[in-house]
């Protein structure tokens, strides 16, 4: 090896040693003490969500055949247990042809398929089963809870046939369901339902006079004196009834209800 060469040698095996030093200067300590590197990812904007219908795959709206009749009778049993969702989806799937089985469902012993039953009609959005939902909910021998869910699905299907429902249960004596009847009858814009509701304001329960007269506002926008309901006694109620009931009489011939107030979308 020549001279020259030898010094070529010495300044890259230098200059080598200097690049490590450097490296381990920069690197191995903050490696070391676990400090972390900021290190910039690209970022991309998902797309603009779309607004797609709740049902990707329409609904069966052929009449069932013998075997699929049968397959939903042995599903109305599984709508309680383990398998109770995984029957609901059937019943989805088979869709509203289904509701004559469904319906069955309504008088079968446990409240929990009674119940279940009553979510798979709103589920398939059946207005078919109004009827049977409104027997549902006028039945005295059933739970306040399947009760007041059969109300409540029947107003959100077809609200002008549950007025029946809201008189029978205004009267009930349990005042959990007669609040269920003040509250739903809010959504149901038929005259029949004012006179129930004046009725309600003095109501034993004050929570249930207090409903009753906020469905009241709601429905006809009538617009009373101030009264202080939160803390109202049975006779004050009593007082403020015959206020709306002079109000209604002279009213119920020409009165409209108004356009419902929709809420506006966020831009």
């Amino acid at each position: 090896m020549t001279v020259q060469q030898r010094c070529l040698c010495q300044w890259v095996i230098v200059l080598m040693s200097l690049m490590l030093g450097m490296a381990q200067t920069l690197w191995a300590e903050p490696i070391g003490k676990g400090w972390a590197i900021p290190v910039q990812v690209p970022y991309e904007a998902p797309p603009k969500g779309q607004d797609l219908p709740a049902e990707s795959v329409p609904q069966n709206t052929k009449p069932l055949t013998p075997q699929e009749v049968q397959r939903a009778e042995a599903l109305l049993p599984l709508l309680e247990g383990a398998q109770e969702f995984w029957a609901m989806g059937e019943f989805v799937h088979l869709g509203e042809p289904s509701v004559p089985v469904l319906i069955k469902g309504l008088t079968m012993p446990g409240p929990r398929i009674r119940y279940n039953v009553i979510e798979t009609i709103s589920m398939l959005k059946a207005t078919s089963a109004v009827p049977a939902l409104v027997t549902a909910a006028k039945e005295p021998n059933e739970i306040p809870r399947v009760r007041e869910h059969a109300l409540r699905v029947a107003v959100r299907l077809d609200a002008a046939k549950a007025v029946d429902a809201i008189e029978v249960m205004a009267k009930d004596q349990n005042s959990s369901t007669r609040k269920a009847a003040a509250f739903e009858a809010r959504y149901i814009r038929e005259k029949s339902v004012v006179p129930i509701l004046i009725g309600m304001i003095a109501d034993e329960e004050r929570f249930v006079g207090l409903s009753a007269v906020q469905s009241l506002w709601i429905l006809t926008r009538h617009e009373t004196e101030f009264h202080d309901w939160e803390t109202s006694t049975k006779q004050d109620r009593q007082e403020w009834t015959t206020e709306w009931v002079e109000w209604w009489n002279s009213q119920k011939d020409s009165f409209e209800f108004s356009d419902p107030k929709r809420p506006s979308r966020a831009r």
